[in-house]
């Protein structure tokens, strides 16, 4: 995500005007009835921890269950940050003994979709598998290397796992989203540790593919993954089409987030704005085409912005032209610029924020 990066962790990146990536499957688990959920974070948590520092906006705020947050610590047995995605739970592991639900739900927080775990469960049940893993069938002409891809057989068994391959031999793409038996995994995660091996899809995935039955469920909806700027552009983009909007917005279950106390948008005489989103607190003075603005971006005098994403908090002086950009959060752009970038190579935007320059 480069630049986006290093401020946020990717689960915290905006999307779609007022949410946040890991709202999508934050929303999944309270409205699968996903009673007890840890978040395990690491790298620049910070704003991650700031938007879940109170869990009531997803229905979590309850006396049994509710939202954990788990970090790197240091204890008297380890002093390590979390080597990998499967270490990252095993450091946790007392989290999983200490609960009683026979299944486990492990999603990412870098996708974009709805969906009930509860019928993945009833998948995982029926077909007697030891895990399942969520997986989507792409277009052949997306980018597939960026992704783990999977061959299934017949009856959909998982045969064959390429993890970012070099040349993709499949269309079909691990959503990162897996259900397993609790006890199966805490065994598997020991013996992980054991052998020390860190990474779930490498060291329990591909390595046990041949010896625990593994089935992919076809998951037929919208899926998106933020996983690299162009990612996260097209999926935030996808969200100006009214169908992709309605699935999300209108359509049951809804997907929650961290409210915050803004007023409406303001459309300033002169201002002309198509096809966009416009989220809460903003103030538009200029022409806006094609675009998604989040919380509390100001838009000066005669400026145009065209086919670009704005973030939170970004003042954007008079006369200035942004096009096929991405304007980082907090930025003070001067009047009288020009960013523009290409459909295929979309330009970041940095600046400094001299608005609290002190």
């Amino acid at each position: 995500m480069g630049m986006l990066s290093q401020k946020r962790a990717i689960s915290a990146m905006p999307v779609a005007g007022s949410y946040r990536a890991i709202d999508f499957s934050l929303s999944n688990m309270t409205n699968s009835q996903v009673k007890k959920v840890a978040v395990i974070t690491q790298y620049n948590s910070l704003s991650l921890s700031e938007h879940l520092s109170s869990s009531k906006w997803w229905n979590f705020g309850r006396k049994q269950g509710g939202l954990y947050i788990y970090t790197p610590s240091i204890t008297p047995t380890n002093a390590n940050w979390y080597r990998g995605t499967a270490d990252s739970i095993y450091q946790n592991i007392k989290f999983l003994k200490d609960s009683h639900e026979p299944y486990v739900v492990i999603a990412s927080g870098d996708g974009v979709y709805k969906l009930d775990y509860g019928e993945v469960l009833e998948y995982h049940i029926a077909k007697k598998a030891d895990i399942t893993m969520v997986c989507k069938r792409l277009p052949e002409n997306e980018n597939l290397c960026r992704f783990g891809l999977v061959k299934l057989s017949d009856d959909n068994r998982v045969v064959d796992i390429d993890e970012k391959p070099m040349v993709a031999t499949s269309n079909i793409v691990n959503c990162g989203i897996y259900v397993i038996r609790r006890r199966l995994l805490i065994e598997l995660l020991e013996q992980c540790a054991e052998e020390d091996r860190y990474e779930f899809v490498r060291d329990i995935l591909m390595r046990y593919k041949n010896v625990k039955k593994i089935y992919a469920y076809p998951l037929t909806t919208y899926w998106g993954n933020i996983s690299n700027i162009p990612a996260y552009y097209k999926v935030n983009m996808d969200f100006l089409d009214a169908r992709v909007r309605d699935y999300f917005f209108h359509q049951y279950p809804d997907v929650y987030s961290k409210v915050d106390d803004n007023p409406p948008a303001k459309y300033n005489p002169g201002s002309h704005v198509r096809n966009s989103l416009v989220s809460s607190g903003c103030i538009i003075n200029g022409t806006i085409e094609n675009s998604i603005l989040f919380k509390q971006a100001y838009i000066g005098n005669n400026c145009v912005i065209r086919n670009s994403i704005i973030l939170n908090d970004v003042y954007i002086g008079d006369n200035t032209v942004i096009e096929n950009c991405i304007v980082e959060s907090h930025d003070t752009i001067k009047a009288n610029m020009t960013y523009v970038g290409s459909p295929d190579d979309i330009r970041v935007v940095v600046e400094k924020n001299i608005r609290y320059d002190f």
